[in-house]
Protein backbone atom coordinates (compact mmCIF):
# COMPACT_ATOMS: atom_id res chain seq x y z
CA UNK A 1 0.00 0.00 0.00
CA UNK A 2 3.07 2.45 0.60
CA UNK A 3 4.23 2.05 -2.53
CA UNK A 4 1.10 2.66 -4.31
CA UNK A 5 0.89 6.41 -2.23
CA UNK A 6 4.61 6.67 -3.37
CA UNK A 7 3.56 5.84 -7.35
CA UNK A 8 0.29 8.21 -7.52
CA UNK A 9 1.84 11.04 -5.65
CA UNK A 10 4.93 11.05 -7.39
CA UNK A 11 3.52 9.88 -11.16
CA UNK A 12 3.03 12.92 -13.59
CA UNK A 13 0.45 11.35 -16.01
CA UNK A 14 -3.35 11.10 -15.18
CA UNK A 15 -3.43 7.73 -15.96
CA UNK A 16 -1.33 6.89 -13.23
CA UNK A 17 -2.32 9.88 -10.75
CA UNK A 18 -5.86 9.96 -11.25
CA UNK A 19 -7.71 7.02 -12.58
CA UNK A 20 -4.69 4.76 -10.33
CA UNK A 21 -4.24 2.25 -13.30
CA UNK A 22 -1.03 0.50 -11.57
CA UNK A 23 0.22 -2.23 -8.97
CA UNK A 24 2.51 -2.97 -6.28
CA UNK A 25 3.46 -6.13 -5.33
CA UNK A 26 6.26 -8.38 -3.13
CA UNK A 27 7.56 -11.55 -4.17
CA UNK A 28 9.72 -14.37 -2.64
CA UNK A 29 13.14 -14.77 -3.74
CA UNK A 30 11.87 -17.01 -6.25
CA UNK A 31 9.84 -14.73 -8.09
CA UNK A 32 6.26 -16.22 -6.52
CA UNK A 33 3.58 -13.79 -5.55
CA UNK A 34 3.92 -12.89 -1.53
CA UNK A 35 1.32 -10.30 -1.22
CA UNK A 36 0.12 -7.28 -2.97
CA UNK A 37 -2.13 -4.03 -2.20
CA UNK A 38 -5.55 -4.14 -4.25
CA UNK A 39 -5.12 -2.80 -7.02
CA UNK A 40 -5.30 -4.28 -10.45
CA UNK A 41 -6.36 -8.05 -10.94
CA UNK A 42 -4.35 -8.52 -14.08
CA UNK A 43 -1.53 -6.91 -13.15
CA UNK A 44 -1.03 -8.71 -10.07
CA UNK A 45 -1.74 -12.27 -11.34
CA UNK A 46 0.73 -11.49 -14.35
CA UNK A 47 3.62 -9.69 -13.14
CA UNK A 48 5.09 -12.84 -11.24
CA UNK A 49 6.26 -13.85 -14.81
CA UNK A 50 7.80 -10.26 -15.54
CA UNK A 51 9.81 -11.42 -12.41
CA UNK A 52 10.91 -14.71 -13.41
CA UNK A 53 11.96 -13.07 -16.86
CA UNK A 54 13.93 -10.29 -14.90
CA UNK A 55 15.63 -13.15 -12.82
CA UNK A 56 16.13 -15.59 -15.90
CA UNK A 57 17.76 -12.85 -17.76
CA UNK A 58 20.07 -10.99 -15.39
CA UNK A 59 20.04 -13.27 -12.42
CA UNK A 60 24.68 -13.76 -12.87
CA UNK A 61 24.91 -9.74 -13.21
CA UNK A 62 22.74 -8.00 -10.98
CA UNK A 63 23.66 -6.10 -7.69
CA UNK A 64 22.20 -3.87 -5.15
CA UNK A 65 20.79 -0.58 -6.35
CA UNK A 66 19.66 -2.28 -10.26
CA UNK A 67 16.38 -2.00 -11.12
CA UNK A 68 14.64 -3.49 -14.54
CA UNK A 69 12.05 -2.57 -16.76
CA UNK A 70 9.78 -4.60 -19.15
CA UNK A 71 6.90 -4.68 -21.02
CA UNK A 72 7.54 -7.39 -23.91
CA UNK A 73 4.33 -9.80 -23.83
CA UNK A 74 6.37 -12.48 -24.63
CA UNK A 75 8.56 -12.35 -22.39
CA UNK A 76 6.98 -11.42 -18.89
CA UNK A 77 4.95 -8.80 -19.58
CA UNK A 78 1.48 -8.20 -20.38
CA UNK A 79 0.78 -5.23 -23.38
CA UNK A 80 3.05 -2.73 -24.08
CA UNK A 81 1.42 -0.30 -22.28
CA UNK A 82 2.50 -1.72 -19.07
CA UNK A 83 5.71 -1.42 -17.77
CA UNK A 84 7.20 -3.02 -15.10
CA UNK A 85 9.69 -2.17 -12.80
CA UNK A 86 10.99 -4.89 -10.88
CA UNK A 87 14.01 -4.10 -8.10
CA UNK A 88 15.98 -6.71 -5.89
CA UNK A 89 15.98 -7.27 -2.52
CA UNK A 90 19.74 -7.77 -0.86
CA UNK A 91 20.93 -7.98 2.58
CA UNK A 92 24.30 -9.78 3.45
CA UNK A 93 24.03 -12.62 1.11
CA UNK A 94 25.11 -13.19 -2.64
CA UNK A 95 21.57 -13.60 -4.12
CA UNK A 96 18.35 -11.53 -3.71
CA UNK A 97 16.01 -12.37 -0.63
CA UNK A 98 13.07 -10.73 -2.30
CA UNK A 99 11.86 -8.81 -5.41
CA UNK A 100 9.49 -5.54 -5.53
CA UNK A 101 7.50 -4.60 -8.56
CA UNK A 102 5.40 -1.80 -9.83
CA UNK A 103 3.48 -2.14 -12.60
CA UNK A 104 1.88 1.17 -14.22
CA UNK A 105 0.03 1.49 -17.48
CA UNK A 106 1.93 4.64 -19.34
CA UNK A 107 -0.30 7.05 -21.15
CA UNK A 108 1.42 6.49 -24.55
CA UNK A 109 4.04 4.68 -25.29
CA UNK A 110 3.43 4.59 -29.14
CA UNK A 111 1.86 3.01 -31.84
CA UNK A 112 0.26 3.95 -34.20
CA UNK A 113 -2.51 5.83 -32.59
CA UNK A 114 -2.43 8.08 -29.54
CA UNK A 115 -2.55 6.20 -26.30
CA UNK A 116 -1.23 3.33 -27.59
CA UNK A 117 -4.37 1.40 -27.52
CA UNK A 118 -4.93 0.95 -31.42
CA UNK A 119 -8.53 -1.28 -32.93
CA UNK A 120 -6.60 -2.05 -35.97
CA UNK A 121 -3.28 -3.47 -35.04
CA UNK A 122 -2.03 -6.65 -36.53
CA UNK A 123 1.64 -7.38 -34.98
CA UNK A 124 3.21 -6.07 -31.90
CA UNK A 125 5.19 -3.35 -33.40
CA UNK A 126 2.29 -1.28 -34.15
CA UNK A 127 1.61 -1.64 -30.51
CA UNK A 128 4.65 0.87 -29.56
CA UNK A 129 7.99 1.01 -27.89
CA UNK A 130 9.49 -2.47 -26.42
CA UNK A 131 11.32 -2.61 -23.50
CA UNK A 132 12.57 -5.90 -23.89
CA UNK A 133 13.83 -7.08 -20.03
CA UNK A 134 16.84 -4.05 -19.40
CA UNK A 135 18.53 -3.17 -16.90
CA UNK A 136 17.56 0.94 -16.07
CA UNK A 137 19.20 2.19 -13.48
CA UNK A 138 22.47 0.93 -11.85
CA UNK A 139 24.21 1.90 -8.76
CA UNK A 140 20.84 3.77 -7.79
CA UNK A 141 21.26 5.73 -10.86
CA UNK A 142 18.64 6.02 -13.79
CA UNK A 143 20.03 5.33 -17.46
CA UNK A 144 18.07 8.12 -18.93
CA UNK A 145 19.95 8.20 -21.77
CA UNK A 146 19.13 5.08 -22.93
CA UNK A 147 15.66 5.01 -22.44
CA UNK A 148 14.96 8.01 -24.27
CA UNK A 149 16.91 5.86 -27.18
CA UNK A 150 14.35 3.17 -26.69
CA UNK A 151 11.30 5.44 -26.31
CA UNK A 152 12.09 6.79 -29.19
CA UNK A 153 12.95 4.24 -31.66
CA UNK A 154 11.23 2.16 -33.99
CA UNK A 155 8.36 3.44 -36.48
CA UNK A 156 5.89 4.00 -34.17
CA UNK A 157 7.68 6.02 -30.89
CA UNK A 158 6.36 6.99 -28.00
CA UNK A 159 4.77 10.72 -28.26
CA UNK A 160 6.05 11.80 -25.03
CA UNK A 161 8.59 9.94 -23.74
CA UNK A 162 9.78 12.28 -20.89
CA UNK A 163 6.26 11.58 -19.75
CA UNK A 164 7.32 8.21 -19.74
CA UNK A 165 10.34 8.60 -18.31
CA UNK A 166 8.58 10.74 -15.28
CA UNK A 167 6.41 8.06 -14.31
CA UNK A 168 9.54 5.57 -14.44
CA UNK A 169 11.03 7.50 -12.14
CA UNK A 170 7.60 7.39 -10.01
CA UNK A 171 7.47 3.36 -10.06
CA UNK A 172 11.18 3.77 -8.96
CA UNK A 173 10.26 5.78 -6.07
CA UNK A 174 8.08 3.29 -4.95
CA UNK A 175 9.98 0.07 -5.22
CA UNK A 176 12.81 1.93 -3.17
CA UNK A 177 9.76 2.85 -0.26
CA UNK A 178 8.70 -0.54 -0.43
CA UNK A 179 12.70 -1.49 0.12
CA UNK A 180 12.31 0.89 3.19
CA UNK A 181 9.29 -0.61 4.57
CA UNK A 182 10.73 -4.09 3.77
CA UNK A 183 14.07 -3.15 5.66
CA UNK A 184 12.55 -2.30 8.56
CA UNK A 185 10.11 -5.16 9.07
CA UNK A 186 13.30 -7.41 8.52
CA UNK A 187 15.58 -5.35 10.87
CA UNK A 188 12.46 -5.54 13.72
CA UNK A 189 11.65 -9.42 13.40
CA UNK A 190 14.70 -10.66 11.41
CA UNK A 191 14.76 -12.19 7.98
CA UNK A 192 14.58 -15.89 9.36
CA UNK A 193 11.14 -14.78 10.70
CA UNK A 194 9.88 -12.83 8.04
CA UNK A 195 10.56 -15.77 5.44
CA UNK A 196 8.92 -18.43 7.67
CA UNK A 197 5.39 -16.17 7.14
CA UNK A 198 5.79 -15.52 3.69
CA UNK A 199 5.84 -19.30 3.43
CA UNK A 200 3.16 -19.31 5.57
CA UNK A 201 0.96 -16.50 4.22
CA UNK A 202 1.49 -18.99 0.75
CA UNK A 203 0.59 -22.37 2.28
CA UNK A 204 -2.46 -21.22 3.43
CA UNK A 205 -3.58 -19.24 -0.01
CA UNK A 206 -3.05 -22.95 -0.70
CA UNK A 207 -5.13 -24.44 1.72
CA UNK A 208 -7.85 -21.96 1.61
CA UNK A 209 -8.30 -22.58 -1.99
CA UNK A 210 -8.08 -26.03 -1.53
CA UNK A 211 -11.24 -25.91 0.66
CA UNK A 212 -12.93 -24.35 -2.17
CA UNK A 213 -12.13 -26.73 -4.16
CA UNK A 214 -13.95 -29.17 -2.58
CA UNK A 215 -17.21 -27.25 -3.05
CA UNK A 216 -16.45 -27.31 -6.97
CA UNK A 217 -17.96 -29.38 -9.37
CA UNK A 218 -16.57 -30.66 -13.02
CA UNK A 219 -18.19 -28.16 -15.76
CA UNK A 220 -18.01 -26.76 -18.83
CA UNK A 221 -18.29 -23.27 -20.94
CA UNK A 222 -17.93 -21.41 -23.86
CA UNK A 223 -18.14 -17.83 -24.91
CA UNK A 224 -18.14 -16.28 -28.29
CA UNK A 225 -16.64 -12.94 -28.80
CA UNK A 226 -17.62 -10.19 -31.31
CA UNK A 227 -14.02 -10.62 -33.24
CA UNK A 228 -15.60 -14.20 -33.90
CA UNK A 229 -12.82 -16.47 -31.76
CA UNK A 230 -14.01 -18.68 -28.63
CA UNK A 231 -12.85 -18.94 -25.57
CA UNK A 232 -13.41 -22.89 -24.48
CA UNK A 233 -12.65 -23.78 -20.56
CA UNK A 234 -13.26 -27.42 -19.02
CA UNK A 235 -13.15 -27.68 -14.72
CA UNK A 236 -12.60 -30.86 -13.92
CA UNK A 237 -12.24 -31.62 -10.21
CA UNK A 238 -10.10 -33.74 -7.85
CA UNK A 239 -11.62 -34.01 -4.80
CA UNK A 240 -9.61 -36.52 -3.07
CA UNK A 241 -6.71 -34.60 -3.82
CA UNK A 242 -8.25 -30.95 -3.64
CA UNK A 243 -7.34 -29.47 -6.82
CA UNK A 244 -8.60 -28.95 -9.96
CA UNK A 245 -7.61 -28.53 -13.81
CA UNK A 246 -8.26 -25.88 -16.19
CA UNK A 247 -8.06 -27.03 -19.46
CA UNK A 248 -8.78 -24.78 -22.49
CA UNK A 249 -8.75 -26.92 -25.14
CA UNK A 250 -10.68 -26.18 -27.92
CA UNK A 251 -10.25 -22.37 -28.01
CA UNK A 252 -9.93 -20.54 -30.77
CA UNK A 253 -6.04 -19.93 -32.33
CA UNK A 254 -4.37 -16.94 -32.01
CA UNK A 255 -5.81 -14.34 -34.98
CA UNK A 256 -4.66 -11.53 -36.72
CA UNK A 257 -6.52 -9.08 -34.73
CA UNK A 258 -5.15 -7.53 -31.05
CA UNK A 259 -7.45 -9.82 -28.75
CA UNK A 260 -4.88 -12.45 -28.30
CA UNK A 261 -3.63 -12.62 -24.89
CA UNK A 262 -0.10 -13.56 -23.28
CA UNK A 263 -0.33 -16.87 -21.05
CA UNK A 264 0.53 -15.02 -18.35
CA UNK A 265 -3.01 -12.77 -18.31
CA UNK A 266 -4.30 -16.23 -18.81
CA UNK A 267 -2.93 -17.28 -15.32
CA UNK A 268 -3.81 -13.85 -14.37
CA UNK A 269 -7.54 -14.09 -14.53
CA UNK A 270 -7.49 -17.43 -13.34
CA UNK A 271 -5.70 -16.51 -9.94
CA UNK A 272 -8.49 -13.68 -9.67
CA UNK A 273 -11.50 -16.53 -10.12
CA UNK A 274 -10.39 -19.02 -7.60
CA UNK A 275 -9.10 -16.43 -5.16
CA UNK A 276 -12.80 -15.10 -5.01
CA UNK A 277 -13.83 -18.36 -4.10
CA UNK A 278 -12.39 -17.95 -0.82
CA UNK A 279 -14.86 -16.88 1.61
CA UNK A 280 -12.34 -14.89 4.48
CA UNK A 281 -9.69 -12.54 3.82
CA UNK A 282 -6.10 -13.86 2.28
CA UNK A 283 -3.85 -11.87 0.40
CA UNK A 284 -3.83 -12.77 -3.41
CA UNK A 285 -0.56 -14.46 -4.00
CA UNK A 286 1.36 -17.83 -5.87
CA UNK A 287 -0.02 -20.42 -2.78
CA UNK A 288 -3.66 -19.39 -4.77
CA UNK A 289 -2.37 -21.43 -7.84
CA UNK A 290 -0.63 -24.24 -6.60
CA UNK A 291 -3.57 -26.67 -6.24
CA UNK A 292 -4.11 -25.86 -10.37
CA UNK A 293 -3.03 -26.76 -13.06
CA UNK A 294 -3.86 -24.55 -16.60
CA UNK A 295 -3.82 -25.97 -19.69
CA UNK A 296 -3.28 -23.74 -22.42
CA UNK A 297 -3.03 -24.93 -26.13
CA UNK A 298 0.05 -23.24 -27.71
CA UNK A 299 -0.42 -20.61 -30.43
CA UNK A 300 -4.05 -20.27 -29.52
CA UNK A 301 -5.96 -17.01 -28.53
CA UNK A 302 -4.69 -17.15 -25.17
CA UNK A 303 -1.32 -18.34 -25.43
CA UNK A 304 0.14 -16.38 -29.03
CA UNK A 305 3.57 -16.58 -30.59
CA UNK A 306 5.04 -13.67 -32.02
CA UNK A 307 4.63 -11.15 -33.50
CA UNK A 308 0.96 -11.37 -32.96
CA UNK A 309 -1.00 -8.19 -31.36
CA UNK A 310 -1.72 -8.12 -27.97
CA UNK A 311 -2.78 -4.71 -26.55
CA UNK A 312 -6.74 -5.97 -26.12
CA UNK A 313 -5.68 -9.39 -25.31
CA UNK A 314 -5.15 -7.79 -21.41
CA UNK A 315 -7.78 -5.65 -20.97
CA UNK A 316 -10.50 -7.41 -23.46
CA UNK A 317 -9.82 -10.94 -23.43
CA UNK A 318 -9.01 -11.12 -20.01
CA UNK A 319 -12.87 -10.32 -19.18
CA UNK A 320 -13.67 -12.83 -20.89
CA UNK A 321 -11.67 -15.65 -19.30
CA UNK A 322 -13.25 -14.82 -16.31
CA UNK A 323 -16.75 -15.29 -17.58
CA UNK A 324 -15.87 -18.47 -18.94
CA UNK A 325 -14.60 -19.64 -15.37
CA UNK A 326 -17.64 -18.10 -13.73
CA UNK A 327 -19.55 -19.27 -15.91
CA UNK A 328 -17.98 -23.77 -15.71
CA UNK A 329 -18.65 -22.83 -12.35
CA UNK A 330 -22.52 -22.03 -12.48
CA UNK A 331 -21.42 -19.34 -9.81
CA UNK A 332 -22.39 -16.01 -11.65
CA UNK A 333 -23.48 -14.78 -14.92
CA UNK A 334 -21.19 -12.86 -17.63
CA UNK A 335 -20.18 -9.21 -16.52
CA UNK A 336 -20.43 -6.51 -18.95
CA UNK A 337 -16.84 -8.32 -20.31
CA UNK A 338 -15.42 -5.72 -21.56
CA UNK A 339 -13.13 -2.58 -20.44
CA UNK A 340 -14.43 -0.04 -23.03
CA UNK A 341 -11.11 1.35 -23.62
CA UNK A 342 -11.05 4.88 -24.93
CA UNK A 343 -8.28 7.10 -26.15
CA UNK A 344 -7.68 10.57 -27.63
CA UNK A 345 -5.15 12.62 -28.29
CA UNK A 346 -2.41 14.00 -30.64
CA UNK A 347 1.49 15.00 -30.46
CA UNK A 348 0.27 16.99 -27.51
CA UNK A 349 -2.30 15.05 -25.63
CA UNK A 350 -2.67 11.67 -24.93
CA UNK A 351 -5.29 10.38 -22.95
CA UNK A 352 -7.01 6.34 -21.85
CA UNK A 353 -9.41 5.76 -19.68
CA UNK A 354 -11.61 1.90 -19.11
CA UNK A 355 -15.37 2.98 -18.61
CA UNK A 356 -17.89 0.89 -16.06
CA UNK A 357 -20.54 -0.95 -17.03
CA UNK A 358 -22.81 -3.75 -15.17
CA UNK A 359 -21.82 -6.64 -12.93
CA UNK A 360 -23.68 -10.35 -13.25
CA UNK A 361 -25.86 -11.41 -10.73
CA UNK A 362 -25.53 -14.92 -9.20
CA UNK A 363 -27.20 -17.62 -6.75
CA UNK A 364 -28.28 -15.02 -3.75
CA UNK A 365 -27.39 -11.75 -4.94
CA UNK A 366 -27.90 -9.19 -7.79
CA UNK A 367 -25.54 -7.63 -9.91
CA UNK A 368 -23.88 -4.06 -9.59
CA UNK A 369 -24.62 -0.84 -11.44
CA UNK A 370 -21.98 0.89 -13.66
CA UNK A 371 -19.15 -0.65 -11.74
CA UNK A 372 -15.61 -1.35 -12.94
CA UNK A 373 -15.36 -5.28 -13.49
CA UNK A 374 -13.13 -8.21 -12.76
CA UNK A 375 -9.99 -7.96 -14.11
CA UNK A 376 -9.71 -3.93 -13.79
CA UNK A 377 -9.86 -1.79 -10.55
CA UNK A 378 -9.12 1.67 -12.15
CA UNK A 379 -11.23 4.43 -11.50
CA UNK A 380 -12.47 7.28 -13.88
CA UNK A 381 -10.29 10.73 -14.14
CA UNK A 382 -12.66 13.17 -12.06
CA UNK A 383 -14.42 15.61 -14.53
CA UNK A 384 -12.74 18.93 -13.29
CA UNK A 385 -9.57 16.90 -13.59
CA UNK A 386 -9.93 15.94 -16.97
CA UNK A 387 -11.69 19.06 -18.33
CA UNK A 388 -8.79 21.01 -17.20
CA UNK A 389 -6.09 18.76 -18.49
CA UNK A 390 -7.55 17.88 -21.80
CA UNK A 391 -9.74 19.52 -24.35
CA UNK A 392 -13.04 17.88 -23.46
CA UNK A 393 -16.39 18.18 -22.09
CA UNK A 394 -18.01 15.58 -20.01
CA UNK A 395 -21.54 15.73 -21.29
CA UNK A 396 -23.10 13.05 -19.67
CA UNK A 397 -22.38 10.28 -17.07
CA UNK A 398 -25.03 8.56 -16.14
CA UNK A 399 -26.30 4.85 -14.96
CA UNK A 400 -27.75 3.24 -18.37
CA UNK A 401 -30.88 2.07 -17.27
CA UNK A 402 -32.69 -1.39 -17.96
CA UNK A 403 -29.42 -3.09 -19.10
CA UNK A 404 -28.76 -5.47 -17.22
CA UNK A 405 -30.02 -8.76 -17.44
CA UNK A 406 -33.37 -9.99 -15.96
CA UNK A 407 -33.73 -12.88 -13.83
CA UNK A 408 -34.28 -14.35 -10.22
CA UNK A 409 -31.47 -12.23 -9.21
CA UNK A 410 -31.06 -9.44 -12.10
CA UNK A 411 -27.74 -8.02 -13.77
CA UNK A 412 -26.27 -4.97 -12.75
CA UNK A 413 -26.90 -1.69 -15.50
CA UNK A 414 -23.71 -0.48 -17.92
CA UNK A 415 -22.87 3.33 -17.99
CA UNK A 416 -24.09 6.01 -20.53
CA UNK A 417 -21.20 8.22 -21.34
CA UNK A 418 -20.87 10.76 -23.64
CA UNK A 419 -17.84 13.50 -23.70
CA UNK A 420 -17.61 16.43 -26.19
CA UNK A 421 -14.12 17.23 -28.07
CA UNK A 422 -13.43 20.66 -28.13
CA UNK A 423 -10.17 20.69 -30.31
CA UNK A 424 -9.59 17.78 -33.56
CA UNK A 425 -8.18 15.02 -32.41
CA UNK A 426 -7.81 11.28 -32.99
CA UNK A 427 -9.83 8.52 -30.90
CA UNK A 428 -10.35 5.15 -30.97
CA UNK A 429 -12.50 2.82 -28.80
CA UNK A 430 -11.69 -0.54 -27.89
CA UNK A 431 -14.21 -2.98 -26.72
CA UNK A 432 -16.52 -6.00 -26.86
CA UNK A 433 -19.72 -7.09 -26.24
CA UNK A 434 -21.52 -4.66 -29.06
CA UNK A 435 -22.47 -7.94 -31.23
CA UNK A 436 -22.91 -10.52 -28.96
CA UNK A 437 -24.85 -9.98 -25.33
CA UNK A 438 -22.85 -10.79 -22.10
CA UNK A 439 -24.86 -14.32 -20.91
CA UNK A 440 -27.17 -14.59 -17.95
CA UNK A 441 -26.68 -18.53 -16.74
CA UNK A 442 -29.45 -20.77 -14.89
CA UNK A 443 -32.57 -19.30 -16.77
CA UNK A 444 -31.22 -15.51 -16.87
CA UNK A 445 -31.24 -13.12 -19.42
CA UNK A 446 -29.08 -12.11 -20.81
CA UNK A 447 -27.82 -8.50 -20.86
CA UNK A 448 -27.88 -5.36 -22.99
CA UNK A 449 -25.04 -5.32 -25.69
CA UNK A 450 -23.22 -2.27 -25.82
CA UNK A 451 -23.34 -0.02 -28.55
CA UNK A 452 -20.74 3.24 -29.67
CA UNK A 453 -21.77 6.41 -31.69
CA UNK A 454 -20.29 9.66 -32.71
CA UNK A 455 -22.94 13.12 -33.10
CA UNK A 456 -21.44 15.02 -35.22
CA UNK A 457 -21.02 18.67 -34.75
CA UNK A 458 -23.74 19.17 -37.51
CA UNK A 459 -26.24 16.48 -35.50
CA UNK A 460 -25.44 13.56 -37.98
CA UNK A 461 -25.31 9.98 -35.74
CA UNK A 462 -22.20 7.36 -37.45
CA UNK A 463 -22.32 3.96 -35.48
CA UNK A 464 -18.72 3.13 -34.52
CA UNK A 465 -17.90 -0.44 -34.42
CA UNK A 466 -16.75 -2.46 -31.03
CA UNK A 467 -13.07 -1.44 -32.63
CA UNK A 468 -12.90 1.67 -34.32
CA UNK A 469 -10.31 4.75 -35.05
CA UNK A 470 -11.60 7.43 -36.09
CA UNK A 471 -11.05 11.66 -36.38
CA UNK A 472 -13.01 13.65 -33.80
CA UNK A 473 -13.68 17.68 -34.65
CA UNK A 474 -14.19 20.36 -32.68
CA UNK A 475 -18.85 20.04 -31.45
CA UNK A 476 -18.40 16.45 -31.80
CA UNK A 477 -19.52 13.88 -29.22
CA UNK A 478 -18.86 10.33 -28.52
CA UNK A 479 -21.27 8.61 -26.79
CA UNK A 480 -20.30 5.28 -25.28
CA UNK A 481 -23.31 2.66 -23.97
CA UNK A 482 -21.56 -0.17 -21.95
CA UNK A 483 -22.80 -3.40 -21.28
CA UNK A 484 -25.08 -4.55 -18.71
CA UNK A 485 -24.57 -7.90 -16.22
CA UNK A 486 -26.47 -10.73 -17.25
CA UNK A 487 -29.29 -11.77 -14.91
CA UNK A 488 -29.20 -15.44 -13.04
CA UNK A 489 -32.24 -17.66 -12.19
CA UNK A 490 -34.95 -17.57 -14.35
CA UNK A 491 -37.74 -14.83 -13.18
CA UNK A 492 -40.25 -15.91 -10.68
Amino acid sequence: TQMGVVLRNTAHSVNIKERLDFSCALFDEHGGLVANAPHMPVHLGSMGASVAAVVGKHAADMRPGDSFALNAPYAGGTHLPDITVVTPVWLDGAEPVFYLASRAHHADIGGITPGSMPPDSTRIEQEGALLDNLRIVRDGKLDEARLLSLLGSGEWPARNPQQNIEDLKAQIAANRRGLQELGSVIDHYGLLTVQAYVKHVQDNAEESVRRAIGDLKDGKYSLRMDTGQTIRVAIRVDKNRRSAIIDFAGTSPQAGNNFNAPASVCAAAVLYVFRTLVDHKIPLNEGCLKPLEIKIPAGSLLSPEYPAAVVAGNVETSQCIVDVLYGAMNLQAAAQGTMNNLTFGDSRWQYYETICGGSGAGDGFHGTDAIHTHMTNSRLTDPEVLESRFPVRVREFSIRESSGGDGKYHGGNGAHRSLEFLQSMTAAILSGHRKFAPSGLAGGADAAAGRNSLQKANGDIVRLEATASFQVEPGDILIIDTPGGGGYGAPE
